[in-house]
């Protein structure tokens, strides 16, 4: 196993927790951080889009060039459950406590510390990035996707991105996922005829077609998995009339599904498929489709094997290639580059006293240096690109962009 970083993460994980930054706020955590960066010799460009704060940082010109992609935004702490308060920041018994210590300031903390040893170590080959977001956790409409815009527009687009995700389910150093199913969400209104129950000759009962409808898109697996994905799933998260009534035929019946899909699949194919097998069921009814993201996959080698060689080497244990979970901000970036997903153990995420050991987080950026080192070595170097000029100041808004769908 690798030795944690000279320069240790805890002091900067705790100032990041200590601000409050509930989606969409930020309460200074995109200043602490990039006022950290620019210590380190990084460019800063803060870009603001609606409400939401947003920076890319980049050290270097030239390739290979690789990017570390993560989100300062946190979920609300909850009703209670907490032994600690959320937002200190508190160490106790060597275990960091706080709202976004797991996911993931604390991985924040960690990458930096590993690009400033790594700065501290040798020349710089090619370039080292950061993409921060403040808008994961939330609707994701003003954040990565915006801040790749701007990315592609000047010229910034990396060989190769890491998200720093917590996707170690047992042990640090467990699991890296290389892709992310696809997310589909859908709502269904079947519209029939009102009527009295006793009459049913003089009504058209929506309920019999959507419970029809659903019964056939229900029937069989959408698919048996492929190499690298689980079989596609379809659940229905709501069926519902609204009827009050005992003696009355509803005039419409509503529900709502979603379809997590692998790569056997698109958007627009299991769109076409829904609204297929709806209209054999119901001549009357409307589909509200939204599409969060689809499925993507970066293949093994190359890159990521050079990932999984040094995390194993520096945790010690074996990393198994993943594309289970919900969705992250990897699938906007899979559009432009390779992109990989590893970080802490994520058994606290969300929950009340989010936490996590210190020594885990230190090493973390010991790992996260092992990679970096693993990455600049084996990415090749195109041609240098353009610079950064320093900067703090908000970049022009985007506001005429059209927004993404929201995040499932």
């Amino acid at each position: 196993m690798t030795s944690p970083t000279k320069f240790d993460p805890l002091p900067l994980a705790q100032r990041l927790i200590r601000c409050a930054s509930v989606t969409p706020a930020d309460e200074g955590a995109q200043t602490v951080l990039a006022t950290e960066l620019q210590r380190l010799g990084f460019s800063v460009t803060k870009l603001r889009f609606g409400a939401i704060e947003n920076l890319f940082a980049r050290i270097g010109s030239g390739g290979p060039h690789v990017c570390f992609a993560g989100h300062t935004d946190v979920v609300p702490a909850g009703a209670g459950g907490w032994t600690a308060d959320p937002f200190a920041g508190e160490v106790r018994a060597g275990i960091l406590y706080g709202r976004g210590a797991c996911d993931m300031k604390g991985a924040i903390a960690a990458f930096a510390a590993a690009a400033a040893d790594h700065l501290q170590t040798a020349p710089l080959r090619g370039s080292i990035s950061l993409l921060i977001t403040g808008d994961e956790e939330a609707d994701a409409i003003d954040g990565t996707v915006r801040v790749l815009d701007w990315v592609v527009e000047h010229k910034q687009i990396p060989d190769f991105c890491l998200v720093g995700e917590p996707t170690c389910p047992v042990q640090l150093g467990d699991m890296i996922k290389i892709g992310r199913r696809g997310s589909l969400n859908a709502r269904i209104t079947v519209h029939g005829t009102q009527g009295h129950v006793a009459y049913p000759h003089r009504a058209d009962n929506p309920v019999h077609r959507l419970v029809r409808a659903v019964a056939a898109l229900t029937a069989a697996p959408l698919d048996a998995g492929t190499e690298w994905f689980e079989p596609s799933s379809l659940q229905l998260t709501s069926l519902d009339v609204g009827n009050t009534a005992t003696n009355v035929i509803p005039a419409a019946a509503r529900a709502a599904l979603n379809i997590r899909f692998n790569d056997r699949h698109t958007g627009a194919s299991l769109s076409a498929w829904l609204r297929a097998v709806l209209a054999q069921h119901a001549e009357r009814f409307d589909l509200d489709i939204s599409i969060s993201g689809e499925s993507f996959i970066t293949q093994p080698g190359g890159a990521v094997e050079a990932l999984r060689g040094a995390v194993a080497a520096a945790s010690g244990a074996e990393p198994k290639l993943d594309t289970g979970g919900g969705t992250s901000d990897a699938r906007f970036i899979a559009r432009h580059c390779p992109v990989a997903e590893f970080g802490l153990v994520g058994a606290s995420m969300h929950q009340a006293d989010e936490r996590v050991p210190v020594a885990e987080l230190r090493a973390l950026a010991g790992i996260y240096r092992a990679a970096l080192e693993a990455l600049l070595a084996t990415l090749p170097a195109p041609s240098p690109g353009p610079s950064l000029t320093p900067s703090l100041a908000p970049s022009p808004a985007r506001a005429q962009a059209p927004p993404p769908p929201s995040r499932a």
